[in-house]
């Protein structure tokens, strides 16, 4: 059974939640939040979603299979270390730019580490609610 009131809900919250859990993934290296708590974030936003429309409906509104985004997280957080080895220092130190981005400021491999975590944590949460939804 569908509920009205949950379905109109999750169409407005969905959006809100995935920016927020974004806000919360560019604030982590600087203040508390960052990947983890981000990803955590944009799977309750999935997961309301699945609630409300069903598993089908939830794996077409993500358009990436669950498994994909884990993937891609795990390569994003090895490279961000492999960059230190490259540049002839130790794994996973942090190397930063010159430059300044206007949202997060100095760009480095931190970033790209929580980026990492954030699809990582975004890809697990989701095959585990996608598969118990299933059942």
């Amino acid at each position: 059974m569908r509920s009205l009131i949950l379905g109109t809900a999750t169409r407005y919250l969905l959006p809100l939640l995935l920016l927020f859990s974004i806000y919360l993934l560019l604030r982590g290296h600087n203040e508390p939040g960052g990947g983890f708590a981000g990803g955590l974030v944009a799977a309750a936003a999935f997961a309301l979603y699945t609630i409300a429309y069903g598993v089908t409906q939830a794996r077409r509104t993500l358009h990436v299979d669950p498994i994909k985004l884990t993937a891609l997280g795990l390569l994003l957080a090895l490279g961000s270390g492999l960059l230190g080895l490259l540049s002839g220092q130790p794994f996973m130190t942090g190397l930063w730019s010159a430059q300044t981005i206007p949202v997060l400021g100095k760009a480095g491999t931190p970033v790209l580490f929580d980026l990492g975590v954030y699809l990582v944590v975004i890809g697990i949460t989701l095959t585990i609610i996608f598969a118990l939804a299933d059942e």
